[in-house]
């Protein structure tokens, strides 16, 4: 098992114990108390029994981990004082890998869309009731569709195919308003517009590559920039939300532990609870008390106990705090919260204490081996072992190029996701649709070319019937005279039949030689040549 860990020490020694630094805790103080020195020298004795530590540098001044110290005339003083030279402190250097969401002062940090949830990113883009409750309708959508959300632009075409066919949405999933979609869209491309979107794509952060250790057993320093991150409050609380809702949904349980797995340093934590959701407060609070079952401590570093909330706060076993101004009465309300959270000392006035502390000197309070808050002692936290304060960016670019991580991160990868997919629904969409009005002016103009077909058809058969009525016409017209001539060839025989009969053939001369007889011959022989159709 390992040694109880010294932090700070005064009338008595405080020791951190490692099998209970999984129980969470809190450094607390006003501004220029020595909170980050305090966060520095906890990160080196973590690191001195193997345990990988996780620092949000919000202020830049911690990259001097990896620098041996010495440079520092108040730290020299201090390690006199505490008499810590006589105890084989060192200077020393500590191995650190720089991390940076926006890829420019350590290995870039990426995520996807899907593994921050719609829960977190309603909050990023401060979204009302019911856009989240939209948001979390694409999200299932999305998953019900095997769409893979990786990037912004995977989220931006989900949305865009949601709002398009909310009608066909709406019994399965619920009502999709128009303006829900375009206030998610807009607040997406604000996000954008602020570089945030380098954060979302892959490869995304494999968890285990926080947790690895050196060749001499000391747990690597992890260093997230977030100097610049802190500039957009909302991106930086919800980045550091997922970190948490990661390891408590990847990591296994381990049960105690003679010391943690990780630890985990959220500078200005105020900002995880600022303006948050009941929901996602109580979300918080679930994370904080299961993940320390999973080896996995958190400590919160703030000004004032009340910036966090009570179920929070009360999950956070060790507490180291500096002093704390008492000028308006919401200061002094925060000094006896505070004072009130300690195992009271007999020694000292825990209250007044708060106020009359120097800069490094803190009260402080560890578990015991059973679990229970120790006494609140007064102390001076120990100096860290490396330099405090920022490196040169040439130092620090050496450092990123020397790192085992490098090249694992900074090259994007854009698989085929939900963009890709719903482009290529899209697409084949307005293909159907090209081909479908093609096939219906094809089908218009065989209907015409139908129409004009009859019509002539129709055209033809008008004319035949008129040749047909013109013959029967002409037919009716030869009967009669053929008849007449008949009748008249008649009253001819019987006039002559008194007298000599003539031969046949002078008959017949006399009968084509009259005007009857001359207009049968005529239409006879029209006839028999084609001139006219025939009867």
């Amino acid at each position: 098992m390992s040694e109880p860990l010294l932090i700070a020490r005064g009338v008595e020694d405080a020791f951190l114990r490692p099998e209970m630094a999984n129980r969470h805790g809190l450094i607390a103080g006003a501004t220029g108390t020595g909170k980050t020195v305090t966060l520095h020298t906890l990160a080196e004795k973590f690191s001195n029994i193997g345990v990988p530590v996780v620092l949000a540098d919000v202020k830049g001044d911690l990259a001097g981990i990896c620098q041996p110290g010495g440079d520092n005339p108040k730290v020299a003083e201090r390690i006199v004082e505490l008499k810590l030279a006589e105890e084989g402190f060192v200077y020393r250097p500590y191995p650190l890998t720089f991390w940076d969401v926006y890829g420019q002062q350590g290995h870039p940090l990426r995520t996807t869309i899907t593994e921050i949830g719609p829960m977190i990113l309603a909050r990023l883009l401060n979204l009302n009731d019911t856009q989240t409750g939209v948001l979390h309708l694409v999200f299932k959508w999305a998953d019900d569709q095997g769409l893979l959300l990786l990037d912004l632009k995977d989220l931006r075409a989900a949305l865009m195919w949601v709002g398009e066919n909310r009608a066909e949405l709406t019994t399965e999933y619920g009502t999709v308003s128009p303006q829900s979609i375009g206030a998610i869209q807009r607040n997406l491309l604000q996000l954008e517009s602020d570089g945030s979107e380098a954060l979302f794509g892959e490869p995304s952060l494999r968890l285990p590559d926080f947790m690895r250790t050196d060749s001499d057993g000391r747990g690597i320093i992890n260093i997230i920039a977030s100097d610049r991150l802190l500039l957009d409050p909302a991106l930086y609380a919800m980045f550091l939300l997922y970190l948490l809702a990661e390891l408590f949904e990847s990591m296994p349980e381990a049960g105690d532990l003679e010391k943690p797995k990780l630890v985990f340093f959220f500078d200005e934590a105020h900002l995880l609870f600022r303006d948050a959701p009941k929901a996602l407060v109580d979300t918080i609070e679930q994370v904080v008390r299961l993940i320390r079952s999973k080896g996995i401590g958190i400590y919160f570093i703030t000004q004032s106990p009340l910036d966090l909330p009570d179920i929070v706060l009360g999950q956070l076993g060790n507490r180291i705090q500096h002093a704390l101004r008492a000028y308006t009465p919401r200061d002094q309300k925060a000094v006896r919260a505070a004072a009130e959270t300690f195992r009271q000392n007999p020694e000292f006035d825990t209250e007044a204490a708060l106020t009359e502390l120097g800069t490094g000197e803190a009260l402080v309070s560890f578990l015991d081996a059973k679990g229970a808050p120790g006494v609140v002692q007064r102390g001076y936290i120990l100096p860290p072992e490396s330099k405090i304060g920022p490196i040169e960016a040439v130092e620090r670019d050496a450092i990123i190029a020397a790192s085992p991580m490098r090249g694992l991160y900074e090259l994007p990868i854009d698989r085929h996701s939900a963009y890709e997919m719903l482009k290529a629904r899209t697409d084949q969409r307005e293909a159907d649709a090209l081909a479908a009005e093609q096939a219906d002016v094809a089908a218009k103009a065989e209907e015409e070319r139908l129409r004009e077909l009859q019509k002539q058809e129709k055209a033809r058969q008008t004319e035949a019937d008129r040749q047909a009525r013109e013959h029967q016409k002409e037919l009716d017209r030869l009967e009669r005279e053929f008849e007449k001539a008949q009748k008249q060839q008649e009253r001819s025989s019987s006039r002559k039949s008194s007298q000599q009969p003539d031969s046949l053939g002078e008959v017949l001369i006399d009968f084509a030689g009259s005007r009857e007889g001359k207009s049968i011959i005529r239409n006879v022989l029209g006839t028999l040549t084609g001139g006219k159709k025939g009867f």
